[in-house]
């Protein structure tokens, strides 16, 4: 089970609320009737029943991958999208989900070719099918350049999914689908998953610091459907919970909105959206909740209810009408007579195209939300974002660990933790999509930055050695943080900063006649001893220079932009949003080897896909010119006849940029 089969599809269909077992030797049609209804758990079983004595054939084979597709199983939809592949008349949309489900596995080197493959199929989805490519690159680094911080799993996790967890008294409310599935009772199993409804469970440390043992809250906190991904007040007295009810209605007609998750495949089926519910702790007992003034579940869910640090603006998600995306994340401030102003949209800053959702504060008043719609690793990933309201900056991936392929989601941080410790849930590493609780704790070591200023050659120069560059003013900043420190190089170039380890930092250098030049930075620090070194080169503000992109290279006779070509790429593309006011052309050049005809061409293609590439990471394509010079500008001796070495053409097959404003 995965939260997002109740919340991202947002979407409950109470005729699924028997699970059917398929019994004996299924037929086509009930299998069918399985899946258009939502039953995929038991849809997927009738399906491969059908293969133990038939022909495979597309239809079945696509319906298995779909269904494990929806069940968030993402191992077996990437075994069967690889089969439904192998059929001639497979819709390019399977190679999309094929690519899909191999990044939430983590295999990144094939999601990457399956979204390329993908957008040559659709060229209307090229520039997103290239984005998704970058994404695959993206997280291949943050998994080798992980940040200093310890997962554990959890010991009260259960076989089947844990998860949002939040604080409460002395211990967690958390959520999950652990009831009891011997009883099999007709209200207790959703057909989706086949496994128990979703409910609210509360446990506590003892003086040890050991977990006591996991109860239900009592009713009527929890119902008899879904319950679950809850917020208290800081009292501990109101709860504000997301809950799906037995009051169902039909649709007349499909659901065609693209900003709703209600869209059953059925006609007139029976269907009930999430709300929010609110109850409070008096005499000793919970009160009867109380619905969300704001809850529409004829026309929209909302759910995922997150309290700002003062208790004053209520946060929550929602697929109601004019939001950005699937999801959204909007507010609600709380009037001075207790009552809920109408619901805000957060803004297209922290709201994509895709979904947000599981808004937290941490006590510091950083929201932090998950998204498959901002640059991620796959599936659900933790996201932080510094502001409130409609007015959001900073908005930061947390990388690994806390992030997977998989969906990551549900973060708390301990109050006393100071931002270093704490829970969140991920389905990361399951067979079964079931997600199970993690506690996080990180380690930072003070240590020094040592950096160095230099001052890049011109192309045209023979001479490529730099040379140090002094009164340059450089700025430290924290990763989601404004505010910088300040120092200058020296006569000798040389500055230095104090730094943390596994801590993200971004260094800006400027200096009037340069151009402004922004680097990343995080130092995996042993030591209060250790000296974390960087070189930070600038080149001058100067029309019709040309500076070479180093790093650049193209596999023999290829055009296509390699990872670590990429990697020098975004360097540039952070150089152009440094300095916007600057345009510039970006050519390739070849070796002298092959005709001039055809090194022209491909330094021409080289060229385009550089450019291509830089525009996809969101700079204007009226900035950037792409220009291919084949062989026609050789930088040493080895033009045609002359037997030069593999270094000596390397030399030779390089890309430049040229200011041209």
């Amino acid at each position: 089970m995965k939260l997002r089969l109740l919340f991202l599809p947002f979407t409950l269909l109470f005729c699924l609320g028997l699970s059917r077992p398929v019994s004996g030797q299924a037929d086509l049609k009930t299998a069918d009737r399985l899946y258009d209804e939502m039953a995929f758990a038991q849809a997927t079983e009738a399906y491969k029943q059908l293969l133990d004595k038939n022909e495979p054939s597309l239809e079945i084979i696509q319906r298995i991958a779909h269904g494990y597709r929806l069940m968030n199983v993402s191992k077996e939809a990437e075994f069967w999208y690889a089969q439904v592949l192998a059929f001639p008349g497979a819709a390019s949309i399977n190679t999309f989900f094929y690519a899909e489900a191999a990044r939430r596995n983590g295999n990144y080197e094939k999601a990457k070719q399956l979204y390329l493959q993908y957008g040559n199929q659709v060229k209307s989805d090229q520039a997103m099918a290239m984005k998704l490519a970058y994404a695959c690159d993206q997280a291949q680094y943050w998994t080798k350049n992980p940040q200093p911080v310890a997962l554990t799993a959890e010991t009260f996790n259960s076989t089947n999914s844990d998860f949002s967890p939040v604080f409460y008294k002395n211990g967690l409310v958390f959520t999950s689908d652990r009831g009891k599935q011997e009883k099999k009772a007709d209200n207790e199993i959703y057909a989706w998953t086949g496994k128990p409804y979703l409910q609210l469970y509360y446990l506590e440390k003892d003086k040890d610091k050991n977990w006591g043992q996991v109860q239900p809250l009592p009713e009527p906190v929890n119902s008899t459907y879904h319950n679950g991904a809850a917020v208290f007040s800081a009292d501990g007295n109101t709860v504000f919970y997301t809950r799906t009810n037995k009051e169902k209605f039909k649709l007349k007609k499909v659901n065609t909105d693209p900003t709703s998750w209600a869209n059953p495949p059925i006609k007139d089926m029976p269907v009930s959206r999430l709300e929010i519910y609110i109850s409070q702790f008096k005499n000793n007992e919970w009160s009867k909740p109380k619905a969300f003034v704001y809850n529409k579940p004829r026309e929209y869910s909302v759910g995922h209810p997150a309290l700002s640090p003062d208790g004053n603006v209520l946060y929550f998600a929602s697929d109601m009408p004019g939001g950005f995306g699937e999801t959204d994340l909007y507010y609600c401030t709380k009037e001075a007579d207790g009552s809920w102003s109408k619901p805000v949209n957060c803004g297209n800053a922290v709201n994509s195209a895709g979904k947000e959702c599981f808004p937290t504060f941490s006590p510091d008043g950083t929201l932090h939300f998950s998204s498959d719609g901002h640059l991620g690793m796959g599936g659900l990933d933790l996201f932080s974002a510094k502001g409130a309201k409609t007015k959001w900056q900073a908005i930061t991936n947390l990388e690994t660990p806390y992030n997977s392929g998989g969906d990551d989601f549900g973060i708390i941080f301990d109050p006393e933790g100071k931002g270093e410790t704490g829970y969140f849930s991920s389905n990361r590493g399951s067979e079964n999509g079931t997600d199970n609780i993690y506690s996080f704790k990180s380690s930072r070591v003070p240590c020094t930055l040592a950096g160095l200023t230099v001052e890049q050659p011109e192309a045209k120069q023979a001479q490529t050695v730099t040379k140090p560059l002094s009164g340059v003013t450089l700025r430290l900043y924290r990763a989601g943080d404004t505010s910088a420190l300040v120092s200058y190089s020296d006569k000798e170039g040389k500055f230095n900063f104090p730094i943390q380890g596994g801590v993200k930092y971004m260094v800006k250098g400027s200096k009037e006649g340069y151009l402004t030049k922004s680097v990343e930075v995080m130092a995996d620090c042993k030591s209060v001893l250790d000296l974390a070194k960087l070189a930070l080169t600038l080149n001058k503000n100067k029309v019709n220079s040309s500076y070479i992109v180093e790093n650049i290279y193209y596999d023999l006779d290829k055009s296509e932009i390699r990872p670590d070509a990429a990697r020098e790429l975004d360097k540039l593309v952070v150089m152009l949003q440094d300095n916007p006011e600057v345009k510039i052309e970006l050519s390739s050049h070849t070796d002298s080897r092959q005709t001039d005809h055809y090194n022209q061409m491909l330094s021409q293609l080289r060229a385009d896909a550089a450019v291509k590439y830089i525009i996809s990471r969101g700079i204007d394509y009226t900035r950037i010119t792409a220009k291919g010079y084949g062989e026609s500008q050789l930088r040493n001796r080895c033009k045609d006849g002359v037997n030069c070495s593999e270094d000596e053409h390397q030399l030779n097959r390089r890309t430049e940029f040229k200011l041209i404003k």
